[in-house]
């Protein structure tokens, strides 16, 4: 309301100011006649054009002072309106922020969360791997163990069997070089008393 007092106040005042400024037209116009000093002759149409200059200015202000009033007052309240809007718009911007803001920081919670369980889906997936890789370690181990000691036997018996062969082969040529034919007749007699016994 002080407002628009005070703006009112404004346009009676601009209105003032032209009106004295057409007086001051009207004064000079008088300075320049002849008998002030001028260089034309002041004539008495000259009278009646200021009057009715003034005249026409006094009309237009009377005329003119409300509706002036009322469209500086109509733009004033539009400024105003226009200035709440953009206040209300202002404040709901700032709430959109703030809860912007608020969504930002529970989508960065969130993104911990995510990444912690990834971690911990990643450092438990380890855990599984390298258990895993012990176990099929252990498992090769023992197959290894196995295959060596079969390999092992397996040679032990080829040995064994080398060693009897050649043994048996030795003892063969000795019993040949060393068994006579009274040895013979002894030995085939004593499995004939034994098969008959």
């Amino acid at each position: 309301m002080k407002k628009n007092l005070f703006y009112q106040k404004q346009v009676f005042n601009y209105l003032r100011i032209f009106l004295l400024l057409s007086l001051c037209l009207a004064g000079t116009a008088i300075a320049s006649s002849p008998e002030q000093g001028g260089g034309k002759h002041w004539l008495d149409t000259d009278w009646y054009r200021v009057m009715n200059f003034s005249v026409l200015i006094g009309a237009l202000f009377f005329l003119l002072r409300k509706p002036v009033s009322q469209a500086l007052n109509g733009r004033i309240d539009g400024i105003k309106t226009e200035l709440e809007e953009l206040e209300a718009k202002k404040k709901e911007a700032e709430n959109k922020l703030v809860k912007y803001n608020e969504q930002i920081a529970a989508l960065e919670k969130e993104a911990e969360k995510i990444v912690a369980e990834y971690k911990r889906q990643g450092e438990a997936a380890r855990d599984r791997i390298i258990e895993v890789s012990k176990m099929t370690a252990a498992k090769l181990e023992e197959q290894a163990k196995r295959t060596i000691e079969n390999e092992f036997k397996n040679a032990k018996l080829k040995l064994q069997e080398e060693i009897i062969e050649k043994t048996l082969t030795r003892a063969e040529k000795l019993v040949k070089d060393k068994i006579t034919s009274e040895d013979q007749n002894r030995l085939v007699d004593e499995y004939l008393d034994k098969v008959v016994a």
